[in-house]
């Protein structure tokens, strides 16, 4: 479960061995999501309101990382689905900006079908590094991931998102600036202000190489 600080709590099962090491924040979110996809098993069809529901509504750090893993994964074969994951992180992204205190989205956007099979195959694709990130990520640096400065990375989320829209046009392109919004929200969820520095230099450098790009597409 994702708390309103933006932090990902989990309460530990019954029965799990006391010495047991518990999971980290991205492990846990794909666990979240691997279950939300489990569920639907039966149609097929997994909304981007059940993957909120399922990483926790109110909470940003964990929205913008679900949406950036989205949007590196084989869902956006699914035509149309990179523009659909730019406009999310714009618009959640831009609410934080805003300091509002809990993200909204139309349900338009929440009633989108994302496919439970296409998740699934993502989820276990990015299990491996997510384990090999988990050992590494810590609170350190907590002052970036709060109130003024979490608001300029919410600001370079929305660039991020507006530099993938005519990206979208070309295959792979969009994959830096999703990794970007990555590490954005991991960064938030963990409260990891080195991964927010890691995430605006990446950035920075994407905008640098493919905005030239983005312009000669419009």
């Amino acid at each position: 479960m994702a708390s309103a600080t933006g932090r990902v709590t989990h309460k530990p099962a019954a029965g799990r061995p006391s010495g047991r090491k518990p999971k980290q924040n991205l492990d846990m979110l794909l666990d979240e999501l691997a279950e939300a996809a489990a569920d639907r098993d039966g149609d097929g069809r997994v909304t981007f309101g059940d993957l909120m529901n399922a990483v926790g509504r109110r909470s940003y750090g964990p929205l913008i990382l679900l949406i950036g893993l989205i949007a590196i994964s084989p869902v956006t074969l699914i035509p149309g689905m990179t523009w659909v994951c730019a406009a999310l992180t714009f618009l959640i992204a831009g609410q934080l900006a805003l300091g509002m205190k809990r993200p909204w989205l139309p349900r338009g956007i929440l009633s989108r079908d994302v496919g439970a099979e296409k998740l699934k195959e993502g989820v276990e694709k990015a299990r491996p590094w997510a384990q090999r990130i988990d050992k590494v990520i810590r609170p350190r640096f907590t002052f970036l991931a709060a109130p003024p400065f979490v608001n300029l990375v919410a600001l370079a989320c929305v660039a991020a998102a507006l530099v993938t829209i005519p990206l979208g046009f070309i295959p792979l392109a969009p994959m830096a600036p999703s990794a970007a919004i990555i590490l954005f929200g991991l960064g938030m969820t963990a409260r990891d202000g080195l991964l927010l520095s890691l995430g605006l230099a990446l950035f920075a450098a994407a905008a640098f190489f493919l905005a030239p790009l983005a312009l000669d597409i419009f």
